[in-house]
């Protein structure tokens, strides 16, 4: 019965088992099973250890390292299926080890706990989500470079306080987003280092009189250094924190990105159509079309959001060293890693074939405005008038045109003359978006210069042909 097996896992300090309910909600095995693999790497590591320090014989190594890959292949075969009473998978690995070797499986645990073994485990596991992660904001970056390189001429209104402000290069804008996303990966990077320090070898707390070799167990898992403090290497859960910030930032510009998307495929903006790839239809409305893929990944940022808040809380006041606390952290960044990296793909799929840019209604909406204002003073500086004398003019211009329905590019020269005699007939030529947009050479504008040198920036980063 469980309750049996459970009494058979402790010491004889224990008379009982667990209450069923209790031995229920203690369990973790029905998630950290996720960590089976690192598990066994880890112990494998720690087998081949033990019999470099004479703890163990060569053979009895050898014995143990053979049973770890049998289970193993039970585990790729779909025949190793621990239950309850296993309790976590690190139960669950010895126990089936055991029956494989009889005594032998028993001399495994020999100079570790599972203190020790289950931050090993994480971070293993966590080291291995970083790269997938990274891969798959590469693919994001060269989905928005595509789209960059194909729009290379096209503008698009930005906006500031979601008002029209100025005309950009549509390639500016995605690139900006590429920015963003490098600034994750560089994130990640630098988290790494600190995920790939070695717990190993702390044991419970304080370290074990075994003949252990910590640097040997960290060499074979490829861990970059070891904990110097055994208290710290059992509690430190910073880098699951940092992770979290990591993962929120990444969806934070994914869901900035999927707002513009949405707004953009609007009725209202028409920036963008959608296809049917990547967009589904009402139950009622038959005409709809919705952006479904970005208002998910929009959405899913909460539940990333809330794990980093968890683990904060969670960490805040625990005393030194391991508490069962530290169980609640796995749930959190198993689902952080696999939101995240949905919401990648996701929108990856969106740009690589999930929409198409409207060339022709961007050049309407860039030419249908006020945007080119600023143009305006910018030009009566050109020509010696003070910025803020420019700017006045220009605005009591604007509200002007706002009253008589007419935009800038309208107005006659002989207009623009009465408002100061330094216009001359190119002002037309100087208010036209192309022109405006080519006019920002400075270094990381818009003009398309500028945006050329970006674009093979980008390409050079993102080792993209």
């Amino acid at each position: 019965m469980a309750v049996d097996s459970t009494a058979s896992t402790w010491s004889q300090r224990f008379e009982q088992g667990l209450h069923p309910a209790i031995e229920r909600f203690n369990a973790s095995i029905g998630f950290d099973i996720a960590l089976l693999q690192e598990d066994l790497d880890g112990s494998i590591a720690h087998a081949r250890m033990l019999a470099s320090t004479g703890v163990l014989t060569a053979e009895e190594a050898e014995q143990l390292v053979g049973g770890l890959e049998q289970v193993r292949s039970e585990a790729a075969a779909g025949t190793f299926n621990p239950g309850l009473e296993d309790e976590d998978v690190h139960f669950a690995v010895e126990r089936r080890l055991i029956a494989i070797l009889g005594p032998l499986g028993k001399k495994l645990h020999t100079g570790r706990s599972r203190n020790d073994q289950v931050g090993t485990d994480l971070r293993l596991w966590l080291r291995r989500r970083i790269a997938e992660i990274d891969a798959a904001l590469l693919r994001f970056e060269r989905a928005l470079l595509a789209q960059a390189e194909d729009h290379a001429g096209v503008m698009i209104p930005g906006y500031t306080h979601l008002q029209r402000a100025q005309p950009i290069a549509l390639a500016h804008h995605l690139l900006a987003y590429i920015e963003m996303a490098e600034r994750d990966r560089a994130r990640l990077r630098d988290l790494r280092q600190r995920v790939n320090i070695c717990p190993l070898g702390a044991a419970a707390l304080a370290g074990t009189p075994v003949p252990i070799d910590r640097r040997h167990t960290a060499a074979a898992l490829g861990f970059d250094d070891v904990y110097a403090n055994s208290l710290d290497a059992v509690s430190d859960r910073d880098f699951a924190v940092e992770f979290s910030a990591a993962a929120s930032l990444v969806l934070v510009h994914l869901s900035r990105l999927s707002e513009e998307v949405i707004l953009w495929a609007s009725e209202e903006f028409r920036f963008v159509s959608l296809s049917d790839r990547c967009a589904t239809g009402s139950s009622l409305m038959p005409q709809k079309k919705n952006p479904d893929v970005p208002e998910l990944v929009r959405g899913k940022c909460g539940r990333v959001f809330g794990h980093l808040q968890g683990l904060l809380v969670m960490i805040k006041g625990l005393p030194l060293a391991y508490n069962k606390d530290f169980q609640e952290d796995k749930e959190a960044l198993f689902d952080t890693v696999r939101t995240t990296l949905d919401c990648l793909e996701a929108m990856a799929i969106l740009f690589e074939e999930g929409l198409t840019f409207r060339p022709e209604r961007l050049e309407q909406a860039v030419a249908a405005d006020f945007s080119n204002a600023t143009d305006v003073a910018d030009y009566l500086v050109g020509k010696g008038v003070p910025f803020r004398e420019a700017y006045q003019l220009v605005g009591g211009l604007v509200k002007g045109c706002l009253q008589e329905g007419v935009l800038l590019r309208d107005l006659p020269l002989e207009r623009w003359q009465q408002l100061h005699p330094a216009f001359e007939a190119d002002i037309h030529e100087a208010i036209h978006p192309r022109q405006v947009v080519s006019a920002r050479r400075s270094e990381g504008g818009t003009g398309f210069e500028q945006v050329q040198l970006q674009l093979e920036r980008a390409r050079t980063r993102l080792g993209a042909a």
